[in-house]
């Protein structure tokens, strides 16, 4: 699942532009100062997958990445056909969340089990 993040914070998906009527696209930044070695890596990714350059992703664009693929519809919150760099960051963070709660209800290994007879 994490390789589902990266990807979606680097990919942007080819396909038809948007129709005039919606909302402008946020593109992700075009600095990576400032951003965790995660977060760079993710815009990184994004601007990769975006073979047109529209700041979003198509589902032509991740078509090739069959995880990704199948996140799409999640990831795609507004329904619009296209996954952009704020859905993926949303989509992360939600990922992110649902990760380290798992992690905290899941029962920890008895250290003693290793010593004993």
């Amino acid at each position: 699942m994490k390789t589902i993040l990266l990807a979606w914070g680097a990919a942007a998906l080819m396909g038809c532009g948007l129709a005039s009527a919606q909302a402008p696209v946020t593109p992700p930044p075009a600095d990576t100062e400032g951003l965790s070695k995660g977060e760079a890596k993710a815009v990184r990714e994004f601007k990769m997958l975006d073979f047109n350059g529209d700041g979003k992703l198509s589902r032509t664009e991740v078509k090739l990445f069959p995880r990704l693929s199948n996140a799409f519809d999640e990831a795609d919150t507004d329904r619009d056909g296209f996954v952009s760099y704020e859905e993926v960051r949303a989509f992360a963070a939600k990922y992110r969340a649902e990760r380290d709660r798992a992690k905290q209800q899941a029962p920890a290994a008895p250290a003693s089990a290793a010593s004993a007879p």
